[in-house]
């Protein structure tokens, strides 16, 4: 750039000089006649200054980036650092409070000791069998259930007028209307003549009958075959259950719900509710070393007359209903409605 300037500014001095020439020439009245020959080109001018010289140029646009080069060797590893100094070991802490002492648990029965057996000797681990054959390809499923309706397409084009149809059948009845305005209030009506006196209706009686019982510390464990006598009594106000023989006896005829809670120690348990001798529902839970829970219940039709008792089914070895200050076992049971 700085060149082109330099060059240019060379040529105007030269053409302002020619014409300074010409007009000189002219003025002293010389007759100007034909353009001579062009006389041959001169020597070259001396080289122009180097154009490092001239001044900073203005700072061109930014490149692109260039490709990423390739990652550089690794370093060596550096020497391991020499081992910090030990700190001062810290204050010793206050010792603390001692813990209350529990109290002692329950005692469990000492159970029977069974004999040793004899240790087997232990088998050698048989080789894998080789892969089965391929399976059949089962029957098909059942069909699946109906899928959701989908969504309503567009409106297609109408066609031709059919022929009319028969007349259908009638139609069901159409949904109820609004509930129209409430109407204007009409004068109070003269007031009537008093009616006879009705006869005497009949009184509506109420059956009862209910209770609820549990087990104690002296009643736990009970015998085996013979109805559980459950003495502590928890509801029995119309005494419809006797405590010294442990049956409920029926005294209005209906339906009744009879359900039982059991905790589960040290023994294992299997009852069954008796209705007049038969054993209609059996519940078993086994011992597996700490206290569990069991229950059941059944709905029966009982009439004037009819016991109903829970008792221990399968010996000794399943009598283990459990009670004490901090455990219970309940039989309860009351009637739903009476007999027409």
């Amino acid at each position: 750039m700085l060149f082109l300037r330099v060059c240019a500014a060379f040529l105007l001095a030269s053409f302002a000089v020619r014409g300074v020439a010409q007009e000189e020439t002219q003025s002293k009245g010389c007759i100007c006649g034909h353009p001579g020959i062009p006389g041959d080109p001169g020597h070259n001018g001396t080289p122009g200054r180097d154009g490092r010289d001239g001044f900073m140029g203005e700072k061109g646009d930014k490149g692109e980036k260039g490709p990423v080069g390739s990652s550089g060797p690794d370093g060596q590893k550096g020497e391991k650092g020499e081992t910090g100094a030990v700190g001062p070991a810290g204050l010793k802490g206050k010792r603390g409070d001692n813990g209350e002492r529990g109290p002692p648990g329950k005692m469990g029965p000492q159970g029977v000791q069974g004999p040793i057996g004899l240790k087997g000797d232990q088998g050698e681990i048989g080789r894998p069998g080789p892969p089965g054959p391929t399976g059949a390809v089962g029957p098909s499923g059942p069909e699946g259930p109906k899928g959701e309706i989908g969504l309503r397409g567009d409106r297609g084009i109408q066609g031709p007028l059919g022929p009319p149809g028969r007349p259908g059948p009638k139609g069901e009845m159409g949904v109820p209307g609004h509930k129209g305005s409430i109407g204007y209030r009409g004068e109070r009506g003269s007031r009537g003549d008093k009616g006879d006196k009705g006869e005497k209706g009949e009184a509506f009686t109420v059956f009862k009958s209910a209770f609820s019982v549990g087990l104690t510390a002296q009643t736990k464990l009970p015998a085996a075959n013979a109805p559980i006598q459950f003495d502590k009594i928890i509801y029995n106000v119309q005494n419809h259950y006797d405590p010294l023989t442990g049956r409920f006896t029926c005294s209005v005829s209906g339906a009744y719900y009879f359900t039982y809670h059991i905790t589960v120690y040290s023994r294992n348990v299997k009852v069954a509710l008796v209705k007049n001798g038969a054993k209609i529902i059996h519940t078993t839970d086994n011992y597996q070393g700490s206290e569990d829970q069991a229950s059941g219940g059944a709905v029966l039709h009982l009439v004037a007359g009819d016991k109903v008792w829970l008792q221990v089914a399968g010996g000794e070895l399943f009598s283990g209903l459990f009670a004490d200050e901090d455990d219970d076992t309940i039989f309860s049971g009351f009637l739903i409605f009476a007999d027409e």
